[in-house]
This record gives C-alpha cells, structure tokens and sequence, in this order.
C-alpha cells in the first residue's frame, strides 16, 4: 500500500530496513484534521462521516511524540554526543547507552531524533556520496528475543538488503556490514531494545566484547536503547582481569536516562500540566474544551499513568477512538474509566489515586489551583 507520493503507507513501516527508515526520516508531517463542531458533523452525509472519522483514528493513534522537557533534554544530550563523535575513522568513537524503565517514551524520543538527525545529514551531505552511494546516515536495528551475535550481525545486514546475509560466520556477516555502513556512509548506528540480546554467557563479556569491536571498527555513534542494561553489566568497570572487555565498554559509554513525570515540586507540576495542554490542542474533538485535560483530568490521569507518557498517550489514545465511536467527542472521567490501559499502570494505580482524591497530593500547579478557585 502507498500515498500518493509513492511513498509507503507510513502504517507498512518496518523501520529496520532502509527503505522504511528513509521513508519514516523523510515523510512530512501529518495533516491535522479539521475540527468540527456537533452540528457540523451531524451534517456530514455517511460517507463523509466515515471518512473523518478513519482520519481522526489515525490521526488520534499517532498525537506523538509530544516535545516534553525529557524529549528535549535527551535530544540536547544526543547532539553534544554525535556532533563530538567527528574523530576521524583511525580515533573510536564515544558510544551512549539509553537506559530506563518501560513505559517512559525511549523508542519514539529516539526515533524522533534519528529522523531529525537523517534529515540534517541529508541536507548537509546530499543524497549520495562521493562514491555515488545512496547515503544512509542511521542504520536502525531493532532486537528480538535472545538475539545473539550472529543474529545482530545479520540483523544489520538486514537493514540494507545485503544478499549475503543469510549465510557465513559472524565474523564474515560482521564485515559485509562494516562493508555497506562504510558505502553508505553510516554515522549513527542505533540498536534498540539491547537487552534482548544474549548475556548469561560469561557475565556478558561476549556481548561486551562484541560491542567493543563495533564501535572500533565501525566509524559510526553507538546508540543502544534497553532496560536494565546497567545491571547486565554493560557499564561494568569490572573486578578481575577477564572483565576488562566490560570495562573499557563502560569507560566509552555515556549512559543517558529518561524521568517519569512527578508531581512533588511547582516546577514537577507545572512540566505535567504543560504536557497536558499540549496534548489538549492536538485532540481532534468536537466537543473539546479548553481545560478538559489540564484542568477537569490532571489528577485522574496522573494516576492512571503514574506520570509514564507511554501509559497516559495509551490512554489518550484509545479513550479519542471511543469518544468519537460513541459519539461523545470528549474525554471525560466516566468516558475513560471503560477504557483499558497497561498493565503496570492499572497496578500502581489505586494508592496513588487514593492519595489524589483526599487532597494529599495534586498534580495541578498553583495558578491553575488559583484560577479554578
């Protein structure tokens, strides 16, 4: 399936191939849809009706990603990180190791600044190098369950199509891939979801090992995204002499993190209240209001969230499909307490929730508390 432009739907999207990444990197921004007030809609003939409302689902499924301080003090970290890493080819290259907790947005704060990075690069650079190559500034690898090193090796050359990945050792895979990032002119190799891959042998050191081989050889940025990856080892400056692999990973590695949202300071509060209004503007609804998140629902959907963004836009997102499927067209609280949300989020609910309603806490700043007053 394809837009207009030929491009792919950017529903079909597997962003560990190139042509997926490049088209995910480049494709514009999506168009909001036109707020209509009730009686409008009421007007609408069936086809129209269904047709605005196909475009407010997918446009309801992907609000995101919302410029909150953690996106950008993680993407001001990432441009220091990369824009120092132009050693030439001979020096390695400082690596950054994401590591954080589910459920606080890593995937698409990481996504949004590989597309703005690919976008730079192609800007600067031009489609192709001098070699006349299709120029690829991000190579993304997403990581499945207990991937070892041949698979990561041939995950790699999965994402550029390469014929032979399919066949040889890890360490011919391993060089077929430094083959086609040194043609392509590869600068930021992400691996998501790292904690996927195989570390009970030797208390990682393989893994270790290998990453230390990567980011020698290859002249690229390592990114690896996971969880827990401090306590697998990674950073490890190691106590015996067979862990001076992990410590010399560790001594490379720049480790970043992501903050849930918390409501203990004005500034806490004031952070989380601005995320709402953000979100508030991009709701397509027609009987949005202004303050029906910020104000009505600040206190409810921290506690459904606990301050995640990945639970409160799971929330968000599924509580738009029903308002508009039930004719509601707002989000209310007896609207999205039939609605479902993750897991973890429904668990750590009820104490947090408790707290809110009997005035021990508020996720509501000052002024807002002065104004509804």
């Amino acid at each position: 399936m394809t837009d207009t432009a030929g491009m792919p739907s950017p529903a079909n999207l597997a962003l560990s191939r190139k042509e997926d990444f490049k088209a995910f990197a480049e494709s514009p921004r999506r168009t909001r849809p036109e707020h209509l007030t009730m009686a409008q809609i009421a007007a609408l003939s069936l086809a129209a009706k269904a047709e605005y409302d196909l475009l407010r689902r997918e446009w309801h499924a992907n609000l995101g990603p919302i410029r909150t301080p953690q996106l950008s003090e993680l993407h001001e970290d990432l441009w220091d990180i990369v824009d120092s890493n132009l050693q030439d080819g001979d020096k390695a290259k400082g690596a950054v190791a994401l590591d954080a907790f589910p459920g606080l947005g890593k995937t698409t704060s990481v996504l949004a600044f590989l597309q703005e990075f690919h976008r730079r690069e192609i800007a600067e650079r031009g489609q192709l190098t001098a070699q006349g190559h299709e120029r690829l500034p991000v190579c993304r690898v997403g990581l499945t369950g207990n991937t070892g090193m041949k698979d990561l090796n041939r995950s790699m050359l999965e994402f550029f199509g390469h014929p032979g990945r399919n066949r040889g050792t890890t360490a011919q895979l391993g060089q077929r891939a430094l083959d086609c990032m040194l043609s392509c002119e590869v600068r930021l190799l992400a691996l998501d979801d790292l904690h996927f891959l195989k570390w009970q042998r030797t208390n990682g050191i393989e893994v270790s090992n290998h990453l230390k081989w990567i980011a020698n050889e290859f002249p690229v940025t390592l990114l690896m995204i996971g969880v827990g990856l401090a306590d697998k080892g990674l950073f490890s400056e190691g106590e015996t002499r067979g862990d001076a692999a992990m410590a010399q990973t560790g001594r490379r590695t720049t480790r970043l993190g992501m903050r849930p949202f918390t409501i203990e300071t004005e500034e806490n509060r004031r952070e989380w209240r601005q995320m709402l209004l953000a979100l508030e503007q991009r709701v397509v609804l027609a009987g949005k209001h202004p303050g029906m998140l910020a104000d009505d629902l600040s206190d409810y959907l921290f506690a459904r969230s606990t301050g995640h963004i990945g639970s409160l836009m799971t929330l968000i997102h599924r509580g738009c499909q029903r308002a508009v499927r039930n004719g509601q067209e707002s989000l209310s609280r007896d609207l999205l307490d039939g609605v479902k949300n993750d897991e973890a989020s429904e668990q750590a609910r009820r104490e947090l929730e408790a707290a809110l309603e009997t005035r021990k806490l508020t996720s509501r700043p000052r002024v807002a508390r002065k104004k509804a007053a």
